[in-house]
């Protein structure tokens, strides 16, 4: 860091992305990446705005917020679009929370929350989970700030129903309760029809996990209009054309060939079971997750080993050093294929 860099930022802890080897082939599974390609529709229409780069984007991505608002049976003011859902949930913490504003999240979540909380000026505070890791909605109500709720939640995969969503903004009419919906489509409940009832819910999701997206950045609020136009107010603050022509074109072909994206969901939840039960069956601990990955320790060697003997063998997850996670990795879902060789090399280990 330089000594130009003001005090303000200089102690900012942040956020550690997955690795992104280059040295060699992997069985990439820690990185929560959808398996299966885009639809042919969706590169066809990227492939098409190509030719028209020297332009600016639609700056509201009007046909974008349109095909969204459809599929979930709001209207385009319910819709807001960004550059990833990452970008969404740092102007939620600016918008919403600010300089000394109160954000309350699990202990254990997706790190950005703390790393937004820190750039922010937030007065953030974690919530343990409970023993089992999951979260328990009655230590989120009456809350003096922005609530934020990863659901299903990462690196864990458990997730809230939709009742226990709403007893939640009943308990925090004045605060605005964030859902971060990221992996909802591999099996979880959405609260996405509670934006008619309550106008602090604001719904995250993203086009990075369920609909093959990851590299298109590409991420969408839905809330009530007051709070997407809050969103709005800050995007025109910052950068207008913050989702590419290419990016905009896909995501509104992706959502058009909806339901192949959600057959592919459908395979990678039978996989999850069947790579479950496999784990088990070799003495793992699996929570039940309702995400494309499962979280797993074992009893036979602890996680940072797994995790640096898997990377040995051409094989990547994702370990984390938190205390109370550390004898923990989190696997993505892959092909059954790349499923067949994690275990594999999983029994290779074990036998060693």
């Amino acid at each position: 860091m330089s000594r130009y860099l003001i005090d303000q930022y200089q102690a900012l802890e942040v956020y550690t992305p997955g690795e992104q080897p280059q040295d060699q082939q992997y069985v990439k599974l820690n990185t929560n990446e959808n398996p299966y390609p885009p639809s042919p529709a969706v590169i066809a229409a990227a492939s098409r705005e190509a030719g028209r780069l020297q332009l600016y984007s639609d700056p509201v991505c009007a046909t974008l917020r349109d095909a969204i608002a459809s599929l979930h049976d709001l209207k385009r003011e319910n819709v807001y679009v960004s550059n990833g859902s990452d970008d969404i949930l740092n102007f939620a913490f600016m918008a919403f929370a600010g300089r000394g504003g109160r954000v309350y999240f699990p202990d254990i979540s997706y790190g950005f929350y703390s790393v937004f909380g820190g750039l922010h000026g937030c007065a953030y505070h974690t919530i343990p989970l409970e023993a089992d890791f999951s979260i328990d909605p009655a230590k989120y109500h009456r809350r003096d700030g922005m609530i934020v709720i990863a659901n299903p939640n990462a690196p864990t995969g458990l997730a809230l129903s939709a009742r226990d969503i709403e007893g939640i903004l009943r308990a925090n009419p004045d605060q605005v309760v964030l859902i971060d919906e990221a992996y909802v489509d591999f099996g979880a409940e959405s609260c996405v029809g509670l934006i008619g009832k309550y106008d602090n819910l604001l719904v995250c999701q993203t086009f990075s996990k369920s609909r093959s997206m990851a590299g298109a950045r590409l991420g969408f609020a839905l809330a009530s209009p007051g709070l997407i136009a809050d969103l709005d107010r800050i995007k025109y603050s910052t950068n207008p054309y913050n989702v590419n022509l290419m990016t905009c074109a896909a995501g509104a072909a992706a959502i058009a060939d909806n339901a192949y994206y959600m057959d592919n969901c459908r395979r990678i939840e039978a996989t999850r079971e069947a790579a479950t039960e496999r784990l088990r069956a070799l003495g793992f601990t699996v929570l039940p997750s309702k995400a494309n990955f499962v979280f797993v320790k074992s009893d036979r060697v602890d996680g940072g080993t797994l995790y640096a003997e898997l990377k040995k063998r051409g094989v990547l997850v994702r370990h984390f050093d938190a205390p109370r996670i550390s004898d923990y990795n989190r696997i993505t879902i892959g092909t059954p294929e790349q499923m067949d060789v994690l275990i594999a090399k999983i029994k290779e280990i074990m036998g060693a």
